[in-house]
């Protein structure tokens, strides 16, 4: 079968892929398909720079807003739902444009990668949760590296759920999620996909971008926001993991100044692209433009349709 061609925009936080992704869909005919794991959520706008209706320019966006807040989301399910939308998408004669930062919902879904489906044992994850809070996070991937040192060279400390998760597939099955994940990509990717990253040759200047940003997101209404959802009877698990969102919760608690929530806010956002580099960084398939080299838009799109004709014939 004829593979369908995707193009993909990836790049860290603040670097401008939606609005390139709708550029590129305004010249193509295309449809943006969302790799965000944070804007998937409904009611969680502000902090997760979740495109406006005005920027989205009339281009179809999927995956934004698509399940409620207090569901439990995984990356297999991600993969589900994007598949779906890509197939929908080409099958109505457009052209699916992935466009995100999560590193892992995007090499997953170019490369075809099927996740385990071993069951949980809410008992295990329990048991491991306890250690992290009594000997630390890195206590817990310490103890991965012994049984699964390749996973556990992916991981971050802080990346807690995954490395529960995987320290749970081993003790469960007695399988190396690792192995798992080669023996995942076994088949064939659908797509034909031409891979676009955004960056700066100078750190700094996508630094300066990120605390804009965030200082912009604070005159948006993000502190009203966050009190909202830190309000709310639920106490949405997922959005205490999003940036923008937990690190105010000491300010709401009366535990620390704005000042130094906002602070904390920019230097976790700059922490998170650092590490979204890391990730794109290990794609060789991934076709780099400067943008300190070429910041007008018009430049940028000059230099995406260079690639997207040379790799997917357009």
């Amino acid at each position: 079968m004829k593979k369908i061609p995707i193009i993909v925009v990836a790049g860290p936080t603040a670097s401008g892929k939606t609005a390139v992704a709708i550029e590129l869909a305004k010249i193509y005919g295309g449809e943006v398909v969302s790799a965000d794991s944070m804007q998937i959520y409904k009611g969680m706008d502000i902090a997760t720079a979740k495109p406006t209706a005005d920027e989205m320019q009339g281009i179809p966006h999927h995956l934004i807003s698509a399940i409620d807040s207090a569901e439990s989301f995984s990356v297999a399910r991600y993969l589900d739902m994007a598949r779906e939308c890509i197939s929908d998408i080409h099958s109505r004669g457009k052209l699916p444009i992935i466009a995100g930062g999560t590193g892992l919902y995007i090499s997953s879904l170019v490369d075809n990668v099927e996740f385990d489906d071993t069951g949980a044992d809410s008992s295990v994850r329990e048991r491991l949760s306890a250690e992290a809070v009594e000997y630390g996070n890195q206590y817990l991937l310490d103890k991965l590296t012994e049984v699964d040192p390749d996973t556990a060279k992916t991981l971050h400390p802080n990346n807690l759920t995954r490395i529960i998760r995987a320290l749970e597939v081993f003790e469960l099955t007695g399988q190396k999620l690792s192995d798992m994940k080669i023996k995942s990509r076994e088949n064939e990717s659908p797509y034909d996909a031409c891979m676009i990253g955004l960056n700066f040759n100078d750190r700094q200047d996508l630094y300066d971008r990120i605390n804009l940003r965030v200082d912009i997101m604070l005159k948006n209404g993000m502190l009203e926001e966050a009190e909202n959802t830190y309000n709310s009877a639920n106490k949405l698990k997922t959005a205490h993991q999003a940036i923008g969102y937990k690190e105010l919760i000491p300010y709401f608690e009366g535990e620390a100044t704005l000042d130094e929530c906002i602070e904390k806010i920019k230097l976790e956002s700059r922490r998170y692209a650092k590490r979204q580099l890391t990730w794109f960084r290990r794609d060789e398939r991934i076709n780099w433009i400067m943008l300190d080299k070429n910041p007008d838009v018009e430049n940028i799109i000059t230099n995406c349709k260079k690639i997207i004709a040379k790799q997917l014939e357009m």
